[in-house]
């Protein structure tokens, strides 16, 4: 059987520490918390999991503050959680059945990582990270910001999930200051902090800026396929907001350049038809969303909403606008099985009820 140590990075995490460390201390051998400058209690909540508390200052690198929490790991294998991240007591039971059955030439186990559910318990998005590797492979982390662990060797899909269960907001701005200095330091940006940064930028609203730097990543023919497809789907977001249909369309339609077609660049384009009173071409757009399959890497962000109710709500309405209201209520009914309480949901089936009853 497999020894596992625990690596954690924090800094005021009184709200959700506890949580985190009971829902996964049964199957830790040993757990390492590294502290980058709590004010809260989070410290002394973590002395009472274990004595292996270390105190790192920070230095506007994430990269740097994990891989110092690694550095002090003693088990066969490392695995990596935030604070507000648990295991569900289903996916801890199966965490326990993998260090049992684990094979020693695994180096590393990816675990499926919930980022946020809807008020139904549908998963909204999610992605695959390395989650578990092993010590004496030292694996590095990478980055500043958006930090990934940098792997090789025998990768195995694991089906265990790590649920995210963010609690606060107050680093929103954290991320953003890292790169502004970084960049006002001189500091030549990586394709891949080209995407981040302007990430960034989008949530704060800063659309042209935003725009710069997903063209600065694009044009370096350099970037990872789906960061590639991802910043395509944001360029169309950004020049939306900015009310420039032309160039919108133009990415949406780029995107394609790199792989075939996502279910959420199809919404996008069925969403332009459906504006445009082009309905039959809005429902092929729609119909697509729904009948294709997932090719994205197994470590991109799902978005499930585009191949599940959206699609089936918006030919609700295509249809309805067509005349075929039969058709639009099955629509409906299809996008009320994932979201019985949503809405347009619910005011397209009263509607329904109104007009086939009159």
């Amino acid at each position: 059987m497999i020894t596992i140590s625990l690596c954690l990075i924090v800094k005021n995490e009184e709200e959700t520490l506890a949580r985190c460390l009971e829902s996964v201390k049964p199957a830790m051998d040993e757990i390492i918390i590294v502290d980058t400058g709590s004010t809260d209690s989070t410290k002394e909540i973590a002395l009472q999991y274990t004595d292996k508390v270390y105190d790192f200052a920070w230095i506007d690198d994430f990269g740097a503050a994990r891989n110092f929490a690694f550095s002090h790991a003693t088990q066969d294998y490392i695995m990596w959680l935030d604070a507000d991240d648990v295991l569900l007591e289903n996916d801890l039971q199966k965490l326990l059945s993998l260090k049992q059955d684990l094979d020693f030439t695994v180096d590393s186990v990816t675990m499926n990582y919930n980022l946020a559910s809807d008020e139904n318990g549908n998963i909204v998005s999610s992605l695959r990270r390395n989650r578990l590797v092993k010590r004496t492979r030292h694996f590095q982390w990478v980055g500043a910001v958006h930090e990934y662990l940098a792997i090789n060797g025998n990768v195995i899909n694991g089906d265990i999930t790590v649920t995210h269960k963010k609690e606060r907001c107050d680093t929103a701005d954290r991320n953003l200051k890292i790169y502004e200095n970084r960049l006002a330091n001189g500091e030549t940006f990586s394709p891949r902090d080209l995407f981040y940064y302007a990430n960034e930028l989008v949530d704060h609203q800063m659309y042209e800026t935003a725009v710069q730097y997903y063209q600065k990543f694009l044009g370096t023919e350099l970037g990872w396929v789906e960061d590639n497809i991802s910043a395509c789907g944001k360029l169309a977001d950004c020049f939306g907001h900015l009310g420039d249909e032309q160039q919108k369309l133009k990415y949406i339609y780029k995107s394609f350049e790199y792989d075939t077609p996502r279910p959420d660049f199809c919404c996008r384009l069925g969403y332009h038809f459906l504006n445009s009173k082009k309905y039959s071409s809005a429902i092929f757009w729609y119909k697509l969303a729904l009948d294709l399959k997932d090719s994205s890497n197994h470590s991109s962000l799902k978005n499930y909403a585009c191949s599940t109710w959206l699609p089936h709500l918006q030919l609700c309405v295509c249809y309805s606008k067509l005349g075929d209201n039969e058709t639009a209520l099955e629509h409906n009914k299809s996008a009320e099985s994932y979201v019985p309480n949503h809405p347009s949901v619910l005011y397209n089936k009263e509607y329904f009820e109104k007009l086939f009853n009159s």
